[in-house]
């Protein structure tokens, strides 16, 4: 396997990435491609590798990237609003499909956590994506970001997204939140305070906007457009973070060819030990009975 780092731009703005080539490619020869894409607030050098190793040893050219504002892409700090990210991830399709190592019709999207929401997106818009594979997602924002929170928690924060709106359009700038409190699930907050203590630089404020966005943002509502072309999505049974619930109703707003397989699991138990081998060995096995 080679890997190498790349950059390519997305809207005007410089993303930086990671390619991997599977050993033994002939001189001319053309596999198939794909493109990852990770979840909120992740760096592509976080868990990413991991399944980009598992895909390119099964023999597909894999890209990994920063969105826009993360890790080593241009672009304001943190700035995270999910159809921006969607442009993010078509201009990485537009990149690899270029690569003369890759058969440009036959490209594959897997994505994780809020990617996982993303891939279905994506695909759904996008018919170049051909086969598309999404773990421990959500189908709909909204309920991603309420279902975690009681009612006098939906209505302070109803509250603070509309303050938040007029302070943005009196003075040019709103207010933040880290990812913890926007996420509210105990798994997220188990997971990610001692990760951040050890790792302080990696902490970051999110605006309100990008709750207000996700709270519009709805994959449920394209799902059905990816069929014909196949969709797995793989949940984890006892998730908080994007519950199970998520998936199942994506799964049934989707068309044919689908499938959904529920591992035993919690949100972040997939990335690692037998579930980062099992999730990998579920998408490589749809990947290869659909793209190769």
């Amino acid at each position: 396997m080679k890997e190498r780092t790349v950059t390519f731009f997305s809207e005007g703005t410089k993303l930086e990435g990671e390619l991997f080539l599977p050993a033994g490619m002939k001189a001319g020869e053309k596999r198939p491609g794909i493109v990852l894409c990770h979840g909120f607030t992740g760096l592509r050098m976080g868990i990413l590798p991991d399944y980009a190793k598992a895909f390119c040893k099964a023999g597909f050219v894999v890209l990994t990237f920063d969105y826009r504002g993360f890790g080593g892409s241009e672009g304001t700090q943190w700035r995270l609003i999910p159809l921006e990210q969607i442009d993010d991830i078509r201009n990485a399709i537009t990149y690899l499909e270029g690569q003369p190592e890759v058969d440009a019709e036959r490209i594959g999207l897997w994505g994780t956590s809020f990617g996982g929401g993303h891939a279905p997106y994506t695909a759904a818009i996008d018919p170049r994506v051909k086969a598309v594979v999404g773990q421990v997602g959500f189908g709909d924002g909204e309920r991603l970001v309420l279902d975690s929170r009681g009612y006098a928690q939906r209505v302070q924060l109803r509250q603070e997204l509309a303050a938040d709106r007029q302070r943005r359009a009196r003075d040019g700038k709103g207010g933040s939140a880290d990812a913890i409190t926007i996420l509210n699930a105990a798994q997220t907050r188990n997971f990610l305070e001692p990760l951040l203590k050890d790792n302080p630089a990696m902490k970051c404020e999110m605006s309100w906007e990008t709750v207000e966005k996700t709270l519009e943002y709805k994959p449920i509502d394209v799902v059905d457009k990816i069929s014909p072309r196949p969709l797995l999505l793989i949940a984890a049974r006892d998730d908080d973070t994007c519950p199970m619930e998520g998936y199942e109703k994506l799964y049934e707003r989707a068309r044919e060819p689908k499938k959904l397989v529920v591992l035993p699991i919690t949100h972040y138990e997939i990335y690692a030990g037998k579930w980062l081998v099992e999730s990998s060995r579920l998408a490589c096995e749809w990947f290869t009975r659909f793209l190769m």
